[in-house]
């Protein structure tokens, strides 16, 4: 994925009538499940890709939306909140956008599917304007969009078996035809398309999950342990992903350590979720900017997915009590070994914490993993291979 130029849309504005008397005043996505956001939930799906920017259109109570989560930056994403001022509909509200956005991938803030966004990026064909993704019709009771079928990647309304599955990717031009006024993106705008052969569909078999019903509400924070839970490798950076040389903060200076890749992959494969906790006191001590840090992790984050690797998520400590910028001029439990990064992960995430583990390279690392309770091993010649035995 280019990160310059796909961004990420989430349909937030919705009042959530179906399962009003659960809201208690908040919107869908910010419903709590194993105390975390259904919103949390997406970003931290969604954020592992290597978006330019997160557009959230926001509506009803949005306020609680804008105070949790805008300007916040998730894995090197930033998060913007947008407010329709009248009830626009799941297409008007995407007017919001005009002069805004990229071609961008849609979600609905009220349901999860767990696909490859590349696969229904790379799917698109060059003269249609947007591809929907697909799922076997699973009884939820939507009207919208369904009874569909699929040929030669083109939909068709003809009481097929497949259904919407809330995830699209459009190019920018579909705004052109959005009116600045109340209408349905499923009802007015989509169908239209469908009939003039102007949108793809590729069907998915992955993890679906819709909150705005109550039987499927009732049952969400279980199904979201199921599928999502899993065993997490925790990756300290300089000195176990990347040789170091001392306050790497640039990709020309940044060179992977024998078997990385290919042990990272392997861990991927093994649905771990892969999180890096790196100390940077460099940012403190003037030695790098923040810009620069993060410039490189965007490098290395196409890099990763060019290889079919996911980061799911980076913390970095930029504290030290010898940091040049005053903020950061303090002991803090963010530096290892204090454990905090760790700490905020595992609160954000569903972890299988006891099949989990982290890598170090120092003492500092291994103090962090053990007030952490997980597994600890010091960074070994080859990664691959100490990961293979490892997870055994």
């Amino acid at each position: 994925m280019n990160k310059k130029n796909i961004d990420l849309v989430i349909l937030a504005g919705g009042k959530g009538t179906r399962i009003k008397k659960y809201l208690k005043g908040y919107p869908k996505p910010m419903l709590k499940f194993n105390k975390k956001y259904f919103l949390t939930y997406i970003l931290n799906l969604t954020s592992k890709y290597n978006f330019n920017k997160i557009f959230i259109l926001t509506g009803y109570r949005s306020k609680i939306i804008f105070k949790n989560f805008h300007n916040k930056s998730f894995n090197f994403i930033k998060v913007k909140c947008l407010k329709e001022n009248d009830e626009m509909g799941t297409a008007g509200a995407l007017s919001l956008l005009k002069g805004k956005v990229n071609d961008f991938v849609l979600l609905n803030g009220d349901t999860l599917f767990d696909i490859d966004y590349l696969k229904l990026i790379n799917s698109l064909e060059k003269k249609k304007i947007g591809i929907v993704s697909l799922v076997k019709n699973i009884s939820q009771n939507s009207v919208k969009l369904n009874a569909l079928s699929l040929h030669k990647n083109l939909i068709k309304y003809n009481n097929g078996k497949l259904m919407n599955g809330g995830v699209y990717f459009f190019r920018k031009k579909i705004l052109k035809i959005i009116p600045k006024k109340k209408c349905s993106l499923e009802n007015d705008i989509l169908p239209k398309l469908i009939k003039n052969k102007r949108v793809n569909g590729k069907i998915f078999k992955d993890f679906f999950l819709d909150i705005g019903t109550e039987k499927y509400y009732k049952k969400t924070s279980n199904l979201l342990i199921k599928n999502l839970k899993k065993p997490a490798a925790f990756l300290d950076r300089d000195g176990v992903i990347n040789y170091n040389y001392g306050y790497v903060h640039s990709k020309k200076k940044f060179k992977f350590k024998y078997g990385v890749l290919k042990g990272l992959k392997y861990l991927t494969k093994k649905k771990y979720y892969l999180f890096i906790v790196t100390n940077q006191a460099g940012i403190g001590k003037r030695i790098f900017s923040l810009k620069q840090f993060i410039e490189l992790h965007r490098e290395l984050k196409d890099d990763f997915i060019k290889h079919k690797i996911y980061i799911n998520d980076v913390k970095y400590s930029p504290f030290h009590i010898d940091a040049k910028i005053q903020k950061f001029k303090k002991k803090s439990g963010f530096r290892k070994p204090g454990n905090l990064m760790i700490k905020e992960i595992l609160k954000n995430w569903d972890i299988m914490k006891k099949k989990s583990f982290m890598i170090g390279d120092k003492i500092s690392d291994e103090i962090c993993a053990k007030r952490s309770g997980l597994y600890f091993e010091f960074a070994k010649d080859n990664f691959y291979n100490q990961i293979k035995l490892l997870i055994k």
